[in-house]
């Protein structure tokens, strides 16, 4: 019998990146999404119809805030693992719209921690954000530091998850993973993302908004990468850590069967050199308006990734300049 996993946020970039990978070894999946307009509906749908095509799997669209819906979902599902990437993205539109991160990120993870419990799910595997790591300064950022100032609702969000599910590993024995994602980006990926941004813009011959006067540095991870780490990580189900001690807690495992990883490229790279990387992929020059540091924004993002290689035998490796060469045939390919 195929395994059953349930990839929430489906259509999104990661989920539907992910169901493909789950789709082609032999897993039965099941995609959920709820298809908001966050932004454009039509590239969600257009991911969604490749997935559809494939034996194998089953699409809902839900909304993990529903309460009665979810709680059928897994009443019927029988899930053997469970992939939570849905979530309201996006740490700007944070500041404009709270409401939806309330909603999505916190009662609707709830709704699937939930749902997990009841339906004797054997692994909960979820999107964490490096967003978490917020104010710290010391890299690269580690699992094992304390991340308890957050500078955006998105962040604080996303650490109020990993706190849900250690209580639930806690309470109920729920085997949890959180994955703290690092800056993704490649071909089918969202909009709202600078690189997707700035090639819309650059082609279109409009200036681009870089914040900070450009001084920001991103650990870019291409999306292949963040798809091999989360497959790696679903077959490595966690158990209680036998040197965890309460002298001096470790915020990345725990006396539950509960870790917390980074899935990063290990490389931070300067906002200009990227810009440049990308201006090299596209042909052309790109037109700079540099603007002041935004609220919610971190100087800097580098992940620490010995503890996932240790776990799991991997590092994301791929070269800054392939993945935005092939995201690029990608986007000149879609949108013609």
């Amino acid at each position: 019998m195929p395994r059953k996993v349930l990839v929430t946020g489906a259509a999104g970039f990661i989920g539907y990146h992910l169901s493909q990978r789950l789709l082609a070894r032999g897993d039965a999946v099941v995609g959920i999404d709820n298809l908001n307009d966050y932004y454009e509906v039509g590239l969600k749908q257009a991911r969604l119809a490749r997935l559809e095509g494939q034996a194998g799997f089953r699409f809902r669209r839900l909304d993990l805030a529903d309460r009665a819906a979810v709680a059928e979902l897994f009443a019927e599902g029988g899930f053997d693992v469970v992939v939570n990437l849905a979530a309201q993205a996006g740490v700007r539109y944070s500041l404009e719209n709270p409401a939806a991160y309330i909603d999505s990120n916190l009662v609707g993870f709830g709704n699937v921690l939930e749902g997990c419990r009841q339906g004797g799910v054997k692994h909960l595997v979820y999107a964490s954000s490096s967003s978490v790591y917020g104010a710290n300064t010391r890299m690269p950022f580690s699992t094992h530091d304390n991340v308890d100032h957050p500078v955006s609702l998105y962040a604080a969000s996303k650490k109020a998850n990993e706190l849900m599910a250690h209580s639930y590993s806690h309470l109920f024995g729920l085997p949890c993973t959180g994955l703290r994602f690092f800056t993704v980006y490649g071909p089918w990926g969202r909009p709202d993302m600078a690189y997707f941004s700035f090639t819309r813009k650059i082609l279109a011959g409009e200036p681009i908004p870089v914040f900070n006067h450009g001084q920001m540095q991103r650990d870019f991870t291409y999306i292949d990468d963040i798809v091999e780490g989360i497959v790696r990580v679903m077959e490595h189900i966690p158990s209680p850590d036998p040197v965890w001690s309460g002298d001096a807690p470790d915020p990345a495992s725990s006396y539950a069967p509960y870790r917390v990883y980074n899935i990063g490229n290990n490389q931070p790279v300067a906002l200009l050199h990227f810009i440049e990387t990308l201006e090299q992929a596209l042909g052309r020059k790109a037109q700079l308006e540099l603007l002041p540091f935004q609220p919610g924004d971190v100087q800097a993002t580098y992940a620490d990734i010995n503890d996932l290689e240790q776990a799991v035998g991997f590092r994301p490796a791929t070269p800054l300049a392939d993945g935005l060469a092939r995201f690029v045939a990608w986007y000149r390919d879609y949108y013609r």
